[in-house]
């Protein structure tokens, strides 16, 4: 009777209220609880990519696309966590009562589809001070606090601009929220947002930009243990306006949260399409000294010039040798599908030299030698 008593009883804490484990294995149901040293974190927008990614890196990987409960059973199968997205309209949450509403929404979500919790996507332009303003912070030191309590062990992280001096006019309490969540998602590229000097094509992601603003999170306080780096996997294709003899691309003036210039002038372009271009650019690999990040220049049918500018292994090691030297929990990307994840021999040299080039100790030996040359 007892051993009856005690399988009804196992049954029922891997089921929310009609939800039933949708595993093989109904352990890998539960929440992960156990805690890597080093945090590898992946944003993954759907269809089924994530069979090829490194799991041998994987820590968390936040689910921005249709829900797979093949990919949380496998996450679990790894001991890596399954995330949600959590957005929200900030005024909307001004409200304490609506704040709550939300929040219980995401976590029944969560239970639901056994996962381990939340990624706090907001973005928003928030003006210092304002209720919004207040209402962000009290919605994020909530939302850790209840899924903290409702599943055991759950992760709830935030996502920041690339520097913490109201960059796109998200002027949020960056020491607050860092204090009561579990990690701080830095967005590290999309850097061109706000161009306020000369309106030319640049890097997504400059280094000495980067971790300047890192610098700047850090010098503010906040625990390097709960920053974790973020890095692009994709690149902008500019059109230029005008071509300089020295390789300077002139591009439109379209104007983003007060600058005058910005990089919704150019497109974003995925890793492995670039790839597959870059061979038959007009230009081949270049390489920005000052921004320590790669370029190219090609032609297109109607013989306009674009350039375009992007991260590689060579650019994010740089970058992830800063993560170990000053002890910060970890890297991540966005986003996990943007790579060629195809047979072909070239394409998965090229992935596996992306993925490797997330761990630190490969960039501080890449940048040594670069230093060294």
């Amino acid at each position: 009777m007892l051993l009856l008593y005690l399988l009804v009883a196992q049954i029922l804490t891997l089921s929310v209220g009609s939800e039933t484990c949708p595993c093989t294995n109904q352990e890998l149901c539960q929440p992960i609880q156990a805690e890597r040293e080093f945090e590898v974190f992946v944003f993954d927008v759907g269809k089924k990519d994530w069979k090829f990614y490194d799991w041998s890196k994987v820590t968390t990987v936040a689910a921005f696309g249709e829900y797979d409960p093949d990919l949380m059973c496998y996450a679990h199968s790894k001991g890596a966590r399954l995330v949600l997205k959590g957005d929200v309209h900030l005024p909307e949450i001004v409200d304490p009562a609506n704040r709550t509403a939300w929040i219980k929404k995401q976590v029944n979500l969560a239970k639901a589809q056994f996962m381990d919790g939340i990624n706090i996507d907001i973005e928003q332009a928030v003006a210092h001070a304002s209720p919004e303003y207040y209402a962000l912070t009290a919605l994020v030191k909530e939302t850790t606090e209840i899924f903290h309590k409702e599943i055991p062990g759950s992760q709830v992280s935030f996502d920041v601009a690339w520097s913490p001096k109201c960059i796109d006019k998200r002027c949020y309490d960056y020491i607050a929220i860092a204090g009561s969540c579990d990690l701080l998602f830095v967005m590290s590229y999309d850097e061109q947002s706000q161009i306020w000097g000369d309106c030319i094509a640049m890097a997504n992601a400059p280094y000495n930009q980067t971790l300047t603003a890192y610098d700047q999170y850090i010098g503010m306080k906040i625990d390097p243990k709960k920053l974790v780096m973020g890095v692009p996997w994709y690149g902008y294709d500019y059109t230029c306006q005008d071509f300089s003899e020295g390789g300077v691309c002139t591009i439109p003036k379209v104007p983003f949260r007060g600058a005058p210039c910005s990089d919704a002038a150019g497109r974003q372009i995925a890793y492995h399409t670039m790839m597959k271009q870059l061979n038959a650019s007009m230009s081949g690999r270049l390489w920005d000294k000052v921004q320590q990040a790669p370029y190219y220049n090609y032609k297109d049918k109607e013989g306009r010039i674009h350039q375009v500018w992007y991260d590689d292994p060579e650019s994010i090691s740089l970058k992830a040798a800063y993560v170990t030297k000053h002890g910060m929990r970890g890297i991540g990307m966005w986003n996990g599908n943007l790579l060629d994840y195809s047979n072909n021999p070239v394409a998965r040299q090229q992935t596996k030299d992306m993925w490797n080039a997330l761990t630190p100790t490969q960039g501080l030996d890449l940048q040594n030698s670069l230093l060294g040359s």
